[in-house]
């Protein structure tokens, strides 16, 4: 019997990879094996959920990429399994093959909440009844102190790019920026000069879900800016026809990208002498721990930072130690 042959008055047939699938006797379509079946019908609610993430959820694309990235291992684990159908007990095999593959805790957390969210569109699309990922446990993690930089490391750090080295400027009203402001660097990046009001001194962000949020600029961000505008923007944007309409250009005229961002952040913390943990997410520590020190009201800090929950905002509270000693000092009757 040929690989595509059929007896009929039995209820087998031979698939054209050489297996034998079992079908409803009188049925003489050609059935897809079940893998192929199950594989398919991943990549396709995949691919829908990128789409409902893109377009009804409004996240960045950088959210929308990490959660392709996570999924895709889920696919991976999946083998071509059906999804419809998967119980927790299976599931809970997931977490232990990420660990297997010597994920961080963190990385499988987060893993496990893209899952989540993944399981909960396929509620809502009626593909699943029960969200069997929702019985899924994280392990706790401990919460790490950010890297802070003290006054002293921040202006030797703000003050390293200079003369002669190119574009030092933009480079100085970058970092100028992110101190100000404690914006997120993928909110620097796609910053335009329209969302920096100079005269009045503030700043339009764009956030997590393209939410805008409004923080205040200082003087010396403002005049860090001025000067980059003057001097060296209008010779950046000439290398690109039409011209790049972002605020911070690369030395090519396009857009200033995170990933250069990071790299100019780590070379001048070296000229600086500041710790080798810095990355660009330490100035917005810094700028939300310099604001708490000073006085600032927690939810303000909160509404500047763009942080949804509270929260997330009080890790900054463990960090400024002079701060907690006040509070001590102040109410605690044996201080």
């Amino acid at each position: 019997m040929g690989s595509s042959d059929w007896f009929w008055n039995d209820v087998w047939f031979v698939a054209s990879s050489g297996k034998r699938e079992r079908v409803m006797a009188g049925n003489r379509k050609e059935i897809k094996p079940r893998r192929l079946a199950a594989a398919e019908d991943a990549a396709r609610w995949r691919e829908a959920f990128v789409r409902y993430l893109r377009s009804e959820c409004h996240l960045a694309e950088n959210s929308v990429a990490a959660y392709e990235r996570d999924l895709r291992h889920f696919f991976d684990w999946l083998r071509g399994r059906r999804i419809v159908g998967l119980s927790v007990s299976e599931l809970a095999d997931y977490p232990a093959w990420l660990t297997a593959k010597e994920l961080a805790p963190s990385s499988i957390s987060r893993h496990v909440v893209s899952l989540k969210v993944f399981f909960r569109y396929l509620q809502l699309e009626n593909v699943l009844t029960d969200n069997q990922a929702e019985l899924l446990g994280t392990q706790k993690l401990w919460q790490r102190v950010p890297t802070v930089l003290n006054r002293s490391e921040v202006e030797a750090l703000l003050t390293a790019p200079k003369s002669p080295r190119p574009w030092w400027r933009r480079d100085r009203a970058m970092l100028e920026l992110l101190y100000a402001t404690g914006c997120r660097v993928s909110e620097l990046s796609i910053l335009r000069p329209r969302d920096v009001h100079l005269a009045e001194r503030y700043c339009m962000c764009h956030g997590k879900g393209d939410k805008q949020r409004v923080v205040p600029l200082g003087r010396q961000a403002v005049l860090a800016i001025e000067t980059y505008l003057q001097y060296e923007r209008e010779k950046l944007a000439a290398h690109r026809d039409p011209p790049s309409q972002f605020l911070l250009l690369s030395s090519r005229g396009g857009r200033l990208r995170r990933e250069r961002i990071w790299e100019l952040i780590k070379l001048y913390a070296r000229e600086a002498g500041c710790s080798d943990e810095l990355s660009p997410h330490s100035l917005r520590h810094t700028f939300a721990t310099h604001l708490l020190a000073g006085g600032a009201d927690l939810r303000q800090v909160q509404e500047m930072l763009g942080h949804a929950s509270i929260a997330t905002t009080q890790i900054y509270t463990h960090v400024d130690h002079s701060r907690l000693k006040k509070v001590h000092d102040a109410f605690h009757p044996r201080a």
